[in-house]
């Protein structure tokens, strides 16, 4: 069992962050048991690397003076896997937002599919989602969505080192993909649905490893306040 001094002075905790959960919410529930089971006022805490609301797995939390560590975590390989859905595309290229398009895909076969993936291996464009928390002019780019207003987003340069289907069941695309810090996934779902001249969208996306840490050694939020109150 950890003590006070253990989180103050620097714990890195693995968490696999449940469907719904934002990571500031997780970030916030963890900061206020810690402080409530060892009576502490303050204590940093802060996690390495965002997850959406409609993502699982594996995020980093840090507390005390391990926070400094957060940007070396963050710049770290991540691997995910999930499900792109093909056919059919959203505003947010996921599920936060209803659909607005679809597209016949009785021609597309599996070995489209498969040879696709291989147009987005190594250094790639892409333009982050307008449905993203990404920062423009002092506000973020959900909030001009939202508002139903325009706005110039910059493409930024990533890395895909893998991009693999490992299922194809009906429209339903299951992938595993190893990326650089940065990568939008939903954005990846999007493009490869343009690749193969259709629409495609994001219908389930979990990270399953940032650099050597896995999320098979990651606990839930409710097994670590668990942990903390016996």
């Amino acid at each position: 069992m950890k003590s006070k001094e253990d989180y103050l002075s620097g714990q890195v905790l693995l968490i696999d962050k449940p469907l719904n959960w934002t990571s500031f919410q997780a970030v916030n529930k963890l900061r206020w048991e810690i402080r409530q089971a060892f009576k502490i006022k303050k204590i940093k805490v802060g996690h390495a690397g965002t997850l959406d609301p409609l993502a699982t797995g594996l995020l980093i939390i840090c507390t005390g003076k391990m926070t400094k560590q957060i940007n070396t975590f963050q710049g770290q390989i991540k691997e995910y896997t999930g499900t792109i859905v093909l056919g059919s595309t959203t505003p947010s290229f996921d599920l936060e937002t209803e659909i607005d398009q679809t597209f016949e895909t009785s021609h597309i076969t599996e070995d489209d599919i498969h040879n696709t993936t291989q147009k987005f291996i190594g250094d790639i464009t892409q333009y982050p989602p307008v449905f993203s928390a990404i920062k423009k002019d002092g506000k973020r780019l959900y909030e001009f969505a939202r508002a139903g207003e325009s706005v110039d987003i910059p493409s930024r340069v990533v890395t895909i080192n893998a991009f693999e289907i490992t299922s194809i069941n009906g429209n339903n695309i299951n992938f595993r993909v190893v990326c650089s810090k940065g990568t939008y996934i939903r954005t990846l779902a999007s493009d490869f649905g343009k690749a193969l001249h259709n629409g495609a969208h994001l219908s389930a996306l979990r990270r399953t490893k940032i650099g050597d840490f896995n999320v098979d050694d990651a606990i839930s939020p409710e097994d670590f306040i668990h942990t903390l109150n016996n």
